[in-house]
């Protein structure tokens, strides 16, 4: 069984930074592309990064280029999101998901996690 466990939301103040992990198991977890995707309160789910297995292929959406970086453990069946200059439009629950997307509109897949929640706010 898939499961995928994320962690690190908070809340934080507009400029700051938080570090999002998921933790994955019930996969080949080095053999699977990983993405991370956020929903805001009353928005459609947003596709923010995907990163391939062996870490080498990265992409981000424009909304979050340059702030964030996503990045994967293949020992320890981790995916990060190293959040940086927040901004309160970055608020959202944040997932991960399996798979490689590069989207310019919402993310229709399935959210089968709890997610973790991150609000920017002063």
């Amino acid at each position: 069984e898939v499961q995928l466990v994320e962690s690190g939301g908070g809340l934080v103040q507009p400029g700051g930074s938080l570090r999002l992990s998921c933790a994955a198991s019930g996969f080949t977890f080095s053999s699977a592309s990983m993405t991370w995707v956020r929903q805001g309160e009353g928005k459609e789910v947003e596709w923010v990064s995907s990163i391939n297995s062996a870490g080498e292929n990265i992409v981000y959406s424009d909304s979050v280029k340059g702030r964030f970086t996503i990045s994967r453990d293949n020992e320890k069946n981790m995916v990060y999101l190293q959040m940086d200059r927040l901004k309160p439009e970055d608020t959202a629950r944040y997932y991960c998901v399996k798979g490689f997307y590069l989207l310019t509109g919402p993310f229709t897949g399935s959210l089968g996690s709890q997610g973790t929640q991150v609000t920017v706010s002063s």
